[in-house]
């Protein structure tokens, strides 16, 4: 195993910035759960007051020059700035600290980069790293940056290296996009087909390891990775699942959320989160133990916004307040009490199954559809779409008759057009 990489992580709290979410110690704890998830070794963490922005180093001179000192003494190799960098602010602190600087987005990019495990993840990943990286033009250290082929040259001096670099990562993310492009189509066709089928599909999205890998493991009896760190699941995962009353349903498990989420990633996996638009009910799974469980349940809410997500759709989402093992058994019972008086809530531990059962329950209720009994005559010879109806549980009674059988059945408008097309 190859020795750690020193990091210090440094939060700036920028004053009178109004109202904000989260504590600046609780913003700098979860700054320092992300390096820890790129198996950093954090030998110092800190939040830095800053009365206003730098432009070109971000922090003042006396502060610079005093972290300087903190990080020679600590041989610190790498500082992590929880916020967003510009390009000069970044190149400037390299210089003055004689390490290598990564802002917030940088830092996340580099996790997702080694946490794709499937082609689609890699080249969303690739081409979120490039995009971010066209504004920059540096190279990114060798220690985090996984292979990328010819990219590992990006940078140089003087202007015509610049436009020279800025042709071949635009030339790269073409490249990305037209690879993507195959991916993407075939992901809707999958789409499509699972919308020709009669089972509703679920969603599981939520703020990282907010536990959606674990609760899916429990559900489906699947094998997904799953730890108590940032980012374990990348790639999404689907898998069918039948509901205690028989009633089939697509489960979905999707990457997870995080407050400054950078654009180039949300771009990049528009495609995969996408899936979330198509889903009949989106799980919103929250950590309620968490100290900022309000604040991370507002940034996932802000996110599926940003997707498209319609206020139709939200109205049609369960909150699943997970880890209840994890608070005093006051606290949980005034979740409990809370969750019982709303069918939009409901109180879980993936971890000890406690409230699974209620979360089925509360998933079919969420999934019914304004169903309709309608009488049906279908012939002898078909015995095809009679056997569908009995297949899908959509049989009240059937007599047989002369011309066929009679059947009374109790369907949605969405399984009436699909018993159409057999």
């Amino acid at each position: 195993m190859s020795e750690q990489i020193r990091a210090a992580v440094l939060h700036p709290n920028l004053k009178g910035r109004g109202e904000q979410r989260r504590l600046p110690e609780n913003a700098l704890k979860e700054a320092v759960s992300l390096a820890e998830a790129l198996e950093l070794d954090v030998c110092n963490a800190l939040v830095v007051p800053l009365s206003k922005p730098n432009a070109g180093e971000l922090f003042g001179s006396g502060k610079v020059e005093e972290l300087d000192q903190l990080f020679k003494a600590n041989e610190v190799e790498l500082v992590i700035v929880d916020g967003l960098l510009s390009p000069v602010q970044q190149r400037n602190l390299e210089e003055r600290w004689h390490v290598k600087v990564l802002d917030r987005t940088g830092l996340i990019l580099e996790i997702f980069g080694s946490r794709a495990a499937t082609r689609e993840g890699v080249l969303q990943v690739d081409l979120a790293h490039l995009t971010y990286q066209k504004s920059r033009l540096v190279r990114s250290w060798s220690h985090l940056e996984r292979q990328r082929g010819a990219m590992g040259t990006v940078g140089g001096p003087g202007e015509t290296q610049i436009e020279s670099d800025r042709r071949a990562i635009s030339d790269a993310i073409q490249r990305i996009k037209a690879q993507l492009e195959k991916v993407v189509k075939t992901r809707a066709l999958h789409r499509a087909a699972r919308k020709k089928t009669q089972y509703p599909i679920v969603a599981l999205v939520g703020y990282t390891n907010a536990g959606k890998s674990s609760i899916f493991n429990r559900m489906t009896g699947a094998n997904v990775f799953e730890k108590d760190m940032l980012f374990a699941t990348l790639d999404p995962t689907m898998r069918a699942i039948e509901l205690p009353n028989g009633r089939k349903v697509i489960l979905s498990d999707t990457v997870g959320f995080i407050s400054n989420l950078p654009t180039q990633l949300v771009a990049a996996f528009r495609a995969t989160l996408e899936e979330v638009l198509d889903a009949d009910l989106i799980l919103h799974v929250r950590d309620i133990s968490h100290v900022d469980t309000e604040a991370q349940g507002q940034d996932v809410r802000d996110i599926l916004a940003s997707l498209g997500v319609t206020d139709a759709q939200s109205e049609n989402m369960i909150e699943v307040w997970n880890k209840s093992d994890l608070v005093d058994s006051e606290a949980r019972q005034g979740l409990e009490a809370i969750a019982a008086r709303s069918p939009k809530v409901t109180t879980l531990s993936a971890l000890t199954g406690a409230g699974m059962e209620t979360l089925f329950e509360k998933i079919d209720e969420g999934l019914v559809e304004a169903f309709l009994e309608e009488d049906i005559l279908i012939t002898y010879d078909n015995g095809k779409s009679r056997a569908w109806l009995f297949s899908n549980n959509l049989v009240i009674t059937e007599e047989a008759a002369d011309e066929g059988y009679k059947i009374l059945v109790k369907w949605t408008e969405k399984q009436k057009s699909q018993f159409a097309s057999i």
